[in-house]
C-alpha cells in the first residue's frame, strides 16, 4: 500500500500526537498521506486514490467511519485509542509493526455485512438508515414492558413482551447483543441475530437467521389498548420514533464494509484476550 488517509477522533487524539506520529512514519517511507482532523469523516474529502483509511479512536469511531465509507469500498484499519477495541485491532504500542505490514501488503481483507433499516417507501415519513453493529428498538417513557411483533419474510414468527429488541450483525454480536445474553458470532459470517432485551419470560432465546432474510418488527398496542411510543436506534447514533402499528423493516445492506486484519490470532483467541479470559 502506498496511499493512506488518516481520520482521528479528536477527543481520543486531542493534540494530534498519534496522527502526527503515523503521518511522519509513512512519509519517511515514501508514502502518500492525507490527514483529516474534522469532527466527522466526509466521503467527498477522501482522495480517489486512497488504498487504506486509518481510523484512530475506539470502536465507536470505527462505526461512525463505516457509515461514511460504506460505498467507497476502501478498506479500514482501526488504531485503538479507546478501551476494549473489538473493531480497532491495532494497539498504540504496535503502530510501527502494523504500518510495516500494511506497506508490505501483509494483511487480510474481511468483508463485514451491514444492516439496512427502512419504513415502507410509500409512507408519509419514509426513511432509510444503515448500521454496522445493530438496530435496536426500545420503549420511550415509562418503565414498562412493550410488545414487539416479529415477522420474517412476511410471515409472523413471534412476539416479545420486553424492554426492547436488538437485531445484530455478526460484528455487533459482541456489543449490546452480548451484554443482554445474546450469542457471539464470527464477524465474517452473514447472519442476523434477534435478541430481546429483558423479556418477561423464563425461556426466551435469541433467534439466528440467514443474512438473506428480511425482518419486520412492529410496535404492539399497550396493555389497555393504549398507543405506545418506541424508538429505533442505528448503532446507538441515529434514532427515529415509532408508534403502535408502525414497523421497521430490516435486512442486509446492499454494500459491505472492508476491514483490514493484521493479526494471525483466530477470532476466538482474540475475543478471549479482549474479555480477559
Amino acid at each position: 500500500m502506498d496511499n493512506f488517509y488518516i481520520w482521528a477522533n479528536r477527543q481520543k487524539d486531542q493534540c494530534e500526537k498519534v496522527t502526527e506520529e503515523i503521518e511522519a512514519f509513512l512519509r519517511k517511507n515514501g508514502k502518500k498521506v492525507v490527514a483529516d482532523n474534522s469532527e466527522r469523516i466526509q466521503r467527498e474529502d477522501i482522495p480517489a486514490d486512497t488504498q487504506c483509511i486509518l481510523v484512530l479512536g475506539g470502536d465507536g469511531t470505527m462505526i461512525r467511519a463505516a457509515h461514511e465509507v460504506l460505498h467507497t469500498q476502501i478498506p479500514m484499519l482501526g488504531i485503538n485509542l479507546g478501551t476494549l477495541g473489538y473493531l480497532a485491532e491495532v494497539e498504540q504500542s504496535q503502530l510501527e509493526p502494523a504500518l510495516n505490514q500494511l506497506m508490505g501488503d501483509n494483511y487480510i481483507l474481511e468483508e463485514r455485512m451491514m444492516l439496512k433499516g427502512t419504513t415502507p417507501p410509500h409512507t408519509e415519513n419514509a426513511w432509510e438508515c444503515v448500521a454496522l453493529n445493530d438496530v435496536v428498538l426500545t420503549r420511550i417513557g415509562k418503565l414498562r414492558l412493550m410488545e414487539y411483533k416479529i415477522y420474517v419474510n412476511g410471515k409472523y414468527l413471534h412476539s416479545y413482551q420486553a424492554d426492547g429488541v436488538i437485531v445484530s450483525t455478526p460484528t455487533g454480536s459482541t456489543g449490546y447483543n452480548l451484554s443482554v445474553g445474546g450469542p457471539i458470532v464470527k464477524p465474517s459470517a452473514e447472519l442476523l441475530v434477534i435478541t430481546p432485551i429483558c423479556p418477561h419470560t423464563l425461556n426466551s432465546r435469541s433467534i439466528i437467521l440467514s443474512g438473506e432474510d428480511h425482518v419486520m418488527i412492529e410496535v404492539g398496542v399497550g396493555r389497555r389498548c393504549e398507543m405506545e411510543e418506541a424508538e429505533v436506534f442505528f448503532d446507538a447514533d441515529v434514532s427515529i420514533p415509532l408508534h403502535t402499528g408502525e414497523a421497521v423493516h430490516i435486512c442486509k445492506a446492499e454494500s459491505s464494509v472492508k476491514m483490514i486484519k493484521l493479526s494471525d490470532l483466530s477470532f476466538l483467541e482474540a475475543l478471549g484476550r479482549k474479555l480477559g479470559e
